[in-house]
């Protein structure tokens, strides 16, 4: 079977996506997974445990894509109700699949050691009518079934367990079914311009893009991303693309950061490998998150040293080696006070560099010389301390999120000397 086209929706079931207690992850994981290997994301769409609402969903899908895939709802739980909505929507009958059961029974009585419930010995149940995906993470079995030419695929919604699944079963089984265009894509990353601004500098450029390629503009935290995109892998589309791309960064090149999909700390990171250089911390206001996104990454021990989250004025003071008198005479927030905590950890690690931060995030603790979303920045290296000064205008998460990536951008331009 080849069906006329690749296009895909993603359905994400549990009533905790609607109200927010739970994030969606796994919809985006799922989009670049499949993305990768040419199949394109129609529609994505949460909804909550309702027969109805999935049995609505089920059918308007089908008439719109090829490939329905589908995560959540498999639990052993009352409000786990996909698994017979499906039996029922496909026409079948639940039966215990023996491979399925086998696993369960390994999973509680030889690496949890707990007693085996009947509703355990349930999530071993599946439709007749599907072709089932073994969890090798988990409990809960996959389903595959095929409908009218169309294919829907059910998996658990912990993320780890789908991703075992779409990993080593999906992805290469649908690559063998479809005749898949690969979807080629060229991002740059650009900072210290907005997206409107972006979009009038590059607006000739953008007109006259040739048809099979798209221009995407993708905004976040003080940065934006411009995607160039094609469908088709032949030697001539790429070769268009290609030099597209190159001219798209001729148009922003002032402002561009990196020419690859990559967040600040990747291009952080980076930077200092290749250096060989070091760098240590002293945080007030982003309260340790810059060490934590530093740190999130692989290989890092090679260039990041440590630091120190100096919140209150006296940890600023034992920790940094911020003066007292600099303290009364400036405050916390000030251009002097993000000097010596710069200078002070930088003494203290013998990092190359050292980055500080002092702000107010609100949504409390403002006054009118220092109004919230004031933020001071230092950097210092062996020979000078830079300092900047940023007003963010947000809510606290977002100020504290802002002031990390304009501080690591802040960072990028003074160890490349812009």
């Amino acid at each position: 079977m080849t069906p006329r086209k690749s296009d895909a929706t993603i359905i994400t079931i549990g009533d905790e996506l609607l109200i927010g207690q739970t994030i969606d992850t796994n919809s985006a994981w799922m989009a670049q997974e499949l993305n990768k290997i040419g199949v394109w994301v129609h529609r994505r769409i949460a909804v909550g445990d309702v027969w109805k609402d999935i049995w609505q969903s089920l059918e308007e899908e089908s008439n719109l894509s090829d490939i329905i895939l589908i995560t959540g709802g498999l639990g052993p739980t009352a409000d786990d109700i996909t698994k017979p909505l499906l039996c029922q929507f496909f026409g079948g009958r639940l039966v215990v699949d023996q491979e399925a059961l086998a696993n369960v029974k390994n999973i509680f009585e030889v690496h949890l050691k707990r007693p085996l419930l009947e509703r355990n010995l349930k999530q071993a149940e599946v439709p007749d009518v599907c072709t089932v995906i073994q969890n090798k993470r988990g409990t809960a079995p996959g389903m595959w079934f095929e409908k009218k030419g169309k294919i829907f695929i059910s998996m658990p919604g912990v993320p780890h367990e789908m991703k075992g699944m779409m990993t080593s079963s999906v992805l290469p089984k649908l690559q063998e079914i479809f005749q898949l265009p690969p979807i080629v894509h060229r991002t740059l990353v650009t900072a210290g311009i907005g997206e409107s601004f972006l979009a009038e500098r590059i607006k000739d450029f953008e007109s006259t893009l040739p048809a099979n390629i798209k221009l995407a503009y993708l905004p976040n935290y003080g940065m934006v991303k411009l995607r160039l995109s094609t469908r088709g892998n032949q030697a001539k589309m790429v070769a268009e693309l290609e030099a597209e791309f190159d001219m798209l960064k001729q148009l922003v090149a002032d402002v561009m950061v990196v020419d690859e999909d990559k967040n600040m700390t990747q291009v952080i990171g980076d930077i200092l490998l290749k250096e060989k250089k070091t760098l240590s911390t002293a945080e007030s206001c982003t309260g340790g998150y810059i060490a934590h996104l530093l740190t999130s990454l692989p290989g890092s021990s090679q260039y990041y040293l440590g630091g120190a989250v100096a919140y209150a004025n006296a940890v600023k003071q034992s920790l940094t080696g911020v003066r007292a008198e600099t303290l009364e005479k400036y405050g916390a927030v000030s251009r002097e006070t993000v000097t010596e905590m710069a200078e002070g950890v930088l003494r203290e690690t013998g990092s190359d560099y050292a980055l500080a931060t002092s702000g107010i995030m609100g949504p409390d603790g403002g006054t009118p010389e220092k109004p919230v979303g004031t933020v001071w920045v230092g950097i210092a290296g062996k020979e000078e301390t830079a300092t900047h000064q940023f007003q963010f205008r947000f809510d606290r998460q977002r100020n504290i999120e802002l002031t990390a990536n304009y501080a690591l951008n802040a960072m990028r331009r003074y160890i490349l000397g812009a």
